[in-house]
């Protein structure tokens, strides 16, 4: 159980003139640590971009501590959208809609869309109701990299370049929100999250899936994404023994994340057996991705996740963390990888 952790007067009362004077404040939400700015001040938008390395065109959402604040950013609620605000938040679904005309292109990326979500966190709904008004709030690690879910990542991450952070401990799902669009009538699924597919079916029926032509930049969809910096394989459960072994053989320190322990005993490995109960698993995957990636090893191997939809948000994050592996150089001596035992 993850304990709830709420924030002091004090703390608070920092945030907020903070968050008012146009500087960045980390906070914690049921998915991920934000980094949050005031979404009606352009030079704090401007910083998050420039602390994160993010593209200006990569959109950021907005957080609100209540439905009830919906239009002052969309200019359209439509009704798909609003049964799924009052099913869903607060909570895991950041809700994609036409942005009102206050809206800085800044949080939108230039287009005219906006995303919009009331988070869970009880230390996020304390800001943001002692803030009142919307902040704009990315994860809280530099762009394309593993996020956040404890203070000390995003200390890790970002040292002294940051005003505040509220420690709420570690998050509670650990995966970044369901991302849904609710545009030209129609109701399209554009990131997966702790709300499924099943669940968004039962509010409103007909989803689609998968990004269209179409449809909107929204946050974390980019080919590579949520990436340590060691590069990361997805390989299946009978081949990872095989893989660590020939490693091993060329000298090589492998890394390895499974829902199982090892079967045998190996001399340049860590193996974190994360478990088989999805819920679980996300919750401290950044975690152990972030232990992984400091364990000074050749590869991150991940054991490939069930095919079910209570794992496809974790599928999603892991594939995108993959991606960012294509093109890093094999270590010299690698020979056995070489050959094509890892993809």
């Amino acid at each position: 159980m993850v304990p709830v952790v709420r924030a002091t007067h004090f703390e608070l009362d920092a945030a907020v003139q903070a968050l008012r004077n146009g500087e960045l404040v980390a906070f914690p939400t049921e998915t991920v640590y934000g980094l949050g700015a005031h979404a009606g001040h352009p030079a704090a938008l401007r910083r998050v971009f420039e602390l994160k390395q993010r593209p200006t065109s990569h959109p950021l959402i907005v957080h609100i501590d209540s439905p009830r604040f919906l239009t002052r950013w969309a200019r359209e609620v439509p009704v798909a959208a609003a049964m799924l605000a009052e099913r869903f938040w607060p909570g895991p679904l950041t809700l994609v809609l036409p942005r009102a005309e206050n809206v800085n292109p800044l949080i939108t990326g230039g287009q005219d869309t906006v995303a919009v979500r009331v988070p869970a966190h009880p230390m996020a709904q304390q800001l943001l109701t002692a803030f009142g008004g919307g902040i704009a709030a990315p994860s809280a690690n530099r762009y394309g990299r593993v996020s956040a879910t404890r203070a000390e990542h995003v200390r890790d991450e970002f040292g002294n370049s940051i005003r505040l952070i509220l420690d709420g401990g570690e998050c509670k799902l650990g995966l970044e929100s369901t991302i849904v669009a609710c545009l030209d009538g129609s109701v399209r699924l554009l990131r997966p999250g702790a709300v499924t597919l099943s669940q968004l079916q039962r509010v409103v029926g007909e989803v689609l899936v998968d990004a269209a032509p179409t449809s909107p930049r929204v946050s974390g969809t980019q080919r590579s994404h949520y990436a340590p910096s060691t590069p990361l394989s997805i390989i299946p459960a009978d081949d990872l023994e095989h893989i660590v072994a020939a490693m091993g053989e060329s000298g090589l320190r492998a890394a390895v994340l499974a829902m199982r322990p090892p079967l045998g005993t190996y001399p340049l490995l860590t193996w974190i057996n994360a478990g088989q109960r999805p819920e679980a698993y996300a919750h401290v995957l950044y975690a152990h991705l972030r232990t992984l990636d400091k364990a000074g090893c050749a590869r991150i191997l991940v054991q490939e996740a069930p095919g079910d939809e209570r794992w496809a948000a974790i599928r999603d994050r892991l594939q995108r963390a993959a991606a960012a592996a294509t093109g890093h150089e094999l270590t010299e001596g690698s020979d056995a990888i070489a050959m094509g035992v890892l993809p």
